[in-house]
């Protein structure tokens, strides 16, 4: 995950995650960890005063620190030497419009998800990165974790057999208590639902499905859901249940939950088939459990011969030493950035590099409205779009 070619550093800039943002830093870590981008701009904060201290802060040009994001669209585009790529890590509410000013400007976008919080803006920003030709990247970074890339190969060459039954869960205990109601920066744009959208099922309900979809590569056809919101007062669900039907005729369940008591950041799935079934937990990234059918389980490590290329191409260190959330965040940059350079010296991207677009933010938006829309209706089964 170097960078063979030694291109130019991509210039990047970044909307939102200044001061008490966690997301941002993890971004630009990220960014970074492979020597593939230069963070040189930025509108980091919502008043000019938090922008330029968290600008300087980070070691930005005076100059390059600015007030709006607006007014930095303007000003890079403008620029000889203006940033090629943003990253948008701003409450979800502010995704949109950010989106657009930039695509406008010709620049291309890397936006955190859920990339807008209704369809219809989702829609919107799709034609718009088409029409402008750009690269327009949504950063659900569990997609490039290397034993996920393994299992997603797994499933694809048939190792499985014909996907059956698809369980997926991400749980969490952060928001157990009413931590918004006590100023919490995080807990409160989140359980705002003027600025989230929705509660678990927008902040890490889409990351489930999201991993699941990219492992199973079978889309969702219809779903049941019951939201909870269990902590009193709390204006957004704070726990989902969903079931899933699948095209090819798998059935699945998503269990999503930010009041799971004892549980810090449980993302794990399980996929069973006619011919065995993959095991992968979040907390533990670098194993994979694989049964097949009639036979004891392995358990396949990434950094060894048990991992197949899908896994090799994303793995940094030997065996045994440990990469997990950074690293997969970095991963996906690392993919993104490969289709950036692309871009800039006008040649097709490696067909290898693949990262969530601009069509799989709309299909998440459309999974949580699809959701929303189930639980409004009692738990009635809800078609999805084609």
């Amino acid at each position: 995950m170097n960078n063979p070619t030694h291109a130019p550093r991509i210039r990047l800039g970044m909307v939102g995650g200044g001061e008490g943002a966690f997301i941002g830093a993890v971004h630009r870590i990220a960014a970074r960890l492979d020597d593939r981008y230069e963070l040189v701009a930025g509108a980091l904060s919502s008043t000019p005063e938090a922008s330029r201290r968290s600008g300087l802060a980070i070691g930005l040009a005076p100059e390059r620190i600015y007030d709006d994001y607006a007014a930095m669209a303007r000003a890079e585009a403008a620029r000889p030497d203006g940033i090629e790529a943003v990253s948008i890590v701003t409450p979800n509410h502010l995704h949109a419009p950010m989106a657009r000013a930039f695509l406008e400007a010709g620049i291309h976008v890397i936006c955190d998800k859920p990339v807008t919080t209704t369809s219809l803006d989702a829609r919107m920003l799709q034609q718009l990165a088409a029409e402008q030709g750009l690269v327009f990247a949504v950063t659900h970074n569990y997609s490039a974790y290397a034993m996920v890339r393994h299992a997603q190969q797994m499933v694809r060459m048939g190792e499985l057999g014909e996907v059956r039954v698809v369980q997926v869960q991400y749980a969490q205990d952060w928001l157990a208590e009413p931590i918004e109601q006590e100023g919490q920066k995080q807990a409160a744009w989140r359980t705002d639902p003027a600025r989230s959208g929705g509660g678990a099922i927008g902040d890490i309900g889409t990351h489930a499905w999201q991993l699941a979809d990219t492992i199973v590569g079978q889309p969702v056809d219809a779903l049941a859901a019951e939201l909870s919101s269990f902590v009193p007062g709390r204006a957004v669900d704070d726990d989902v249940q969903v079931l899933l039907r699948y095209r090819n005729g798998a059935r699945g369940m998503l269990w999503a939950s930010q009041v799971a008591t004892g549980h810090a950041n449980e993302l794990r799935i399980g996929v069973y088939g006619s011919r065995g079934s993959i095991q992968w937990r979040q907390e533990q990234p670098d194993e994979l459990l694989w049964t097949p059918l009639g036979e004891p389980t392995r358990i396949l490590k990434r950094g060894t011969p048990a991992a197949n290329a899908a896994a090799a191409r994303l793995s940094r260190i030997p065996g045994g030493h440990p990469e997990g959330y950074l690293e997969g965040f970095a991963s996906l940059y690392g993919e993104i950035a490969a289709h950036l350079l692309a871009a800039r010296e006008g040649r097709a991207a490696p067909e290898e590099a693949q990262f969530p677009t601009i069509a799989d933010g709309l299909r998440a938006v459309e999974f949580i409205e699809a959701v929303q829309a189930s639980a409004r209706a009692g738990g009635s089964w809800v078609q999805l779009p084609a």
